[in-house]
């Protein structure tokens, strides 16, 4: 039986050759005419001591020279010692399947066909080192400083070219350049692809692109994914490839006989983006008049497309392990030390931490990068309505001489955290003090050289990075920060522990993101038994088991936000700006437990961490997510390759447990200006790894409306009647949020619609109807009280002493009242004291938006979680987190005039009762409906942003608020539909 089979297949193969049209054999797209090699050895001998050295010069002027030496083929000189491969090898497999009567090619290398070129000093060490039945039997000393390896890579199928003179070959899909410089990092290389000719596809990455994507050289690239699976020195090379050299290359399954397009290269695709700017969306050329109507700011200048102030590029956005490292000063590094190997795709030949996108051939990508990078949290260090905010604190609130540095290093801890860190741990030995992290500073950038922000360049890159991956993976909580106060890498933390949480001790020490990290060495995570040499050959680091990660605490640090009270350049007192920790540590959804040990009363009846709702561990139906946690090269399932680690040391198991960093809440509008004004905030749109996986700010933008429609509120209306000249109905909000609804700053707002329709679903009556910024107005289009604080020409403040707003409703008759569910304070009066200011005293002051002048609470509706607990429980808490009353009676609610639906929580009730005299003439009602609905960022809060801040911060914001187009979007008209109750029919 076997016989036939074989003769069988024997036949099919001599009949595909026979066809000329599906079996010609391949032709080596890549051969040139004449030999590709140096045509000014003398220009090549001039160049070279500059290319054996990266970290001697700024990455555009090394790139020049590099240019120069590539492009003249000064690495092809057989003549000065180099050496190269004896022909054209394949990385992996290629294989044929037969598709509509046509054969198509598939390559599964590491990369496509290549070559590579060794300087003389590489390829003495390979042949020292990597030689014989020996190899690798001992470490070897490392590569000396100025080796060369350049990786030529050519098109499938390798075979095609195998017996071609590689001089005469063109690399068409560049080249893979690695150039040692012990000096300049951990890792000890120099990475980089670079394009041949002008036709090559490559070009210097400073200036950036105009789609701010990664580098295309540099030192610790994401290339570290694969090579960091090398037994040592970070590659796999070896000298049975050199030509002259005994051994033959590895060869692969290769089912080349006949011609076919060739596949992409997997490199080139990561690393070569358009040269257009990439959007998600169009937004508007001429800025949407209605809207700037309607925020009351069209007396403002307006910037245009020419002279908006663009953010840096997140393209200089790159810091790493400095060489003999991880030390203090390596102690946080950019996301792009994290991509290579926790962003889905990144190997090109896996694609763990994915699903399949069920309305096209694209993946979901659910890898920690992947995920992360596009949420709120991974655009902390580039949210423009955070600067912008930043700029009305220092500009017009806190103005007194002296306040600045102070106002802006506090609030940088938390948006540019890592780069502030690193300034304090890089400056405090030298200064003996703690100096303050400014503003200029994160826009430090490397290019031009010499450019005045220059110094800075390191904690800029850290600071626009955002909230990232350093900052989370080595917070010492519990057990792990004992001892670890003092260590250089935690330099000033007890000056803004002081500074910030004066009278808490403990976790409520670490409030507003005054946390403890552990050393430079170490990352934490949630999984046992970690695969460890990777990490460590990469960057020196350990990844160690930590349950502390899975912990509400983690988030809690910087979720409760604890703020002085300033006036006049002076502190008068503390007050909690935000609670959405404790808000959940006192409702039914707390776990009952810190890493620091239990805390009284215990989990409550829904008890479940932060993380179980935004780092989701399951599918929408409920499906536990299975995934390895990383994409690198590993033993048992790549391609073979030579001086590569075990299976034992570099294979990963599919875990448990796997979650995804989604960290989202219902901010679309932050998304939507991400999505059309990438430019702008100097970001890329695409993912660096998985090139075929849905883009990320889509996936970020999805993850929020799926929150906002499943997993955020439930709207009913009941008891709809009419008698008596009126029509009631009773509308409920039921909330599904473990902390208040809406939680976070301040600002945030919800608010309910009620409406009366005719039988043809037009609307005879509305109680929170909007105009075109999201202001509620009445039917005249007047807009209610407190949805304006300023005059037109922000000259003045509108009746600021009567701080006018719209109450907590338990009943509305009119359509200019509406329920907002909202926070709003006030200023401290004049000359204040402390007395005067905390939970529970009168508000004097007028309404404001500074983080940093919170005296009173004026009202606070906010929807309490499900098993609020009374004060006296909630005391009891706040004290074992190390915090006083005050944080319990923060978080409870203000201005509910005894509403009984504000003490156990859970949700909101109140009665709409319409004259039916007020609706149009001759019409009869015929259903009802309640919509509730979110606002980020209220039309009080932007026209206060553009009537207290000038410069580039909120001149920036002023243009994306104009320019955005939200026309068919789910924020239409400046405001996001959470849920509806449908029409309910009038009896």
């Amino acid at each position: 039986m076997r016989r036939c089979w074989a003769g069988l297949l024997a036949a099919v193969a001599i009949a595909l050759f026979a066809h000329p049209g599906l079996a010609a054999p391949a032709r080596c797209t890549a051969e040139q005419p004449q030999p590709l090699v140096p045509t000014d050895p003398a220009l090549c001998r001039s160049l070279l001591a500059a290319v054996r050295t990266p970290s001697a010069l700024p990455l555009d002027q090394y790139e020049a020279k590099l240019d120069q030496f590539f492009g003249n083929y000064c690495h092809r000189d057989p003549a000065s010692g180099w050496r190269r491969d004896k022909h054209v090898r394949d990385a992996g497999p290629f294989t044929a399947t037969l598709a509509a009567g046509a054969w198509q090619g598939k390559g599964f290398g590491t990369h496509t066909p290549v070559v590579i070129w060794y300087s003389p000093d590489m390829a003495d060490w390979l042949v020292r080192y990597r030689s014989g039945e020996s190899a690798g039997a001992n470490p070897p000393p490392p590569v000396p400083d100025g080796a060369i390896m350049v990786k030529e890579m050519f098109p499938y199928p390798g075979a095609a070219c195998a017996d071609v003179d590689p001089l005469k070959l063109y690399p068409t899909s560049g080249a893979a350049v690695m150039i040692r410089d012990g000096k300049a990092s951990h890792d000890g290389w120099f990475w980089g692809w670079y394009g041949f000719g002008p036709n090559g596809g490559w070009s210097p990455d400073w200036p950036p692109s105009p789609n701010n994507g990664l580098g295309n050289m540099g030192f610790a690239q994401y290339c570290m994914n694969c090579h960091a699976s090398a037994k040592d020195n970070l590659t796999f090379a070896s000298p049975r490839n050199i030509e002259g050299e005994p051994g033959r290359p590895l060869v692969y399954l290769s089912q080349s006989w006949f011609t076919a397009p060739s596949p992409p290269d997997h490199h080139r695709e990561v690393t070569l983006p358009p040269d257009e700017v990439s959007r998600l969306g169009e937004p508007l050329y001429q800025a949407d008049k209605a809207v700037d109507r309607a925020l009351r700011a069209y007396l403002l200048k307006m910037p245009g497309w020419d002279t908006v102030p663009m953010m840096p590029s997140a393209t200089y956005d790159n810091s790493w392990v400095g060489a003999g490292g991880p030390r203090a000063a390596d102690q946080f590094v950019t996301s792009t030390q994290c991509l290579g190997c926790h962003d889905a795709g990144s190997t090109g030949l896996q694609f763990d931490m994915t699903v399949p996108n069920p309305h096209g051939d694209t993946l979901f990508n659910l890898s920690p990068y992947g995920t992360w990078r596009s949420s709120p949290m991974g655009l902390a260090g580039r949210d423009p309505f955070f600067f912008a905010q930043l700029a009305s604190e220092t500009q017009t609130f806190h103005p007194e001489p002296g306040m600045k540095g102070l106002v802006e290093n506090t609030c940088l801890g938390c948006h540019g955290i890592q780069g502030q860190r690193q300034f304090h741990i890089d400056t405090v030995p030298a200064a003996d003090k703690c100096l303050d992290f400014t503003r200029d500073m994160v826009n430090a950038v490397p290019w031009p050289d010499g450019n005045p922000t220059a110094a800075h360049v390191k904690y800029g890159a850290l600071a626009r990075d955002g909230i990232s991956c350093t900052a989370c993976h080595r917070m010492a909580l519990g057990p792990t920060a004992a001892g670890v106060a003092d260590a250089p890498e935690n330099a000033c933390i007890a000056e803004r522990q002081q500074f910030l949480n004066p009278d808490n001790t403990g976790f409520a020490r670490t409030f507003t993101g005054s946390f403890l990290v552990g050393p430079p060495d170490t990352l934490i995570g949630p999984f046992e038994a970690p695969q460890v040499k990777p990490m460590r050959n990469a960057l020196g680091i350990t990844p160690r088991h930590d349950t502390a990660i899975r912990s509400s605490e983690v988030c809690g640090s910087c979720h409760t936000v604890h703020l002085p009270v300033l006036q006049d350049g002076k502190t008068i007192t503390h007050i909690y700006e935000q609670t959405t920790y404790p808000e959940w540590a006192f409702s039914a959804y707390r776990t009952g437990t810190t890493p620091d040990g239990p805390l009284p009363q215990g989990a409550g009846s829904l008890a479940q961490s932060c993380q179980g709702c935004h780092m989701p561990s399951k599918a929408a139906d409920g499906t536990p997510m299975r995934s390895k946690i990383a994409s690198i090269q590993e033993y048992s399932t790549f391609p073979e390759a030579e001086n590569n680690l075990g299976p034992e040391d570099i294979d990963l198991e599919v875990r448990d447990g796997f979650a995804a960093h989604t960290l989202v809440g219902l901010n679309v509008f932050l998304i939507k200006i991400a999505q059309q004004f990438p430019d702008v905030l100097g970001i890329p749109t695409s993912d660096p790894m998985l090139t075929r996986g849905v883009d990320p700010l889509v996936r970020t933008e999805q993850a929020m409306l799926d929150l906002a429609g499943n997993g955020t509120a439930e709207v009913a209306v009941t008891g709809v009647s009419t008698s008596g000249g009126t029509l009631r109905a009773t509308v409920t909000v039921r909330s599904e949020t473990g902390h208040k609804l809406p939680s976070g700053v301040g600002f945030r707002r919800a608010f309910l619609e009620f409406q009366v329709l005719d039988r043809e679903g037009n609307t005879l009556w509305a109680s929170g109807r909007t105009n075109a910024a999201g202001a509620l107005i009445d039917p005249s289009g007047t807009p209610l009280d407190g949805e304006y604080w300023w005059t037109d020409d922000c000259t003045s403040r509108i009746q600021p002493q009567a701080r006018l707003h719209q109450p907590h409703y338990q009943t509305i008759t009119a359509q200019d009242q509406a329920q907002i569910y909202q926070e709003l304070v006030s200023t401290p009066p004049p000359d204040a004291t402390a007395a005067m200011c905390g939970p529970g005293t009168m508000p004097q002051g007028m309404l404001t938006t500074s983080f940093l002048s919170i005296c009173s609470t004026v009202k606070d509706n906010r929807i309490l979680p499900h098993g609020f607990l009374p004060l006296a429980e909630r005391t009891e808490i706040a004290k074992a987190l190390g915090a006083t009353e005050d944080l319990a009676r923060e978080a409870g609610p203000t201005g509910v005039d005894g509403d009984p639906d504000y003490v156990a929580g859970g949700g909101d009730s109140l009665v709409y009762e319409v004259p039916l005299s007020d609706l149009p003439a001759g019409s009869r009602p015929a259903a009802v409906q309640a919509t509730l609905y979110y606002q980020a960022t209220p039309p009080f809060y932007l026209q206060d942003r553009f009537c207290t801040a000038k410069g580039d911060d909120p001149e920036r914001l002023k243009f994306l608020v104009g320019h955005l187009d939200t026309g068919g979007t789910q924020i239409a008209g400046w405001k996001l539909q959470v849920v509806s109750s449908g029409q309910v029919a009038v009896p």
